[in-house]
């Protein structure tokens, strides 16, 4: 019974940073495709595209971070 509980425990861990790793991907995808769009809008070649990956970055550390006081204790 506590290998059961020990295998359930570890497959939640591996979940867990797997959620977190995509996490991370998305949310500087989308960051970094916000300031392409804009660049292209507004003609500012690299400028919102490096300040917009910087947000999503910032905002993939931000969800690893609430995740992991969610989840992690």
């Amino acid at each position: 019974m506590a290998e059961e509980n020990n295998g359930r425990g570890f497959f939640k861990g591996i979940a867990m940073l797997a959620s977190m790793g995509i996490a991370m991907v998305v949310s500087t995808f989308i960051g970094l495709l916000i300031g392409i769009y804009l660049d292209k809008l507004f003609g500012t070649k690299p400028w919102f595209t490096i300040i917009f990956l910087f947000f999503g970055i910032a905002a993939g550390f931000r969800n690893i971070y609430l995740m992991t006081k969610k989840y992690g204790g």
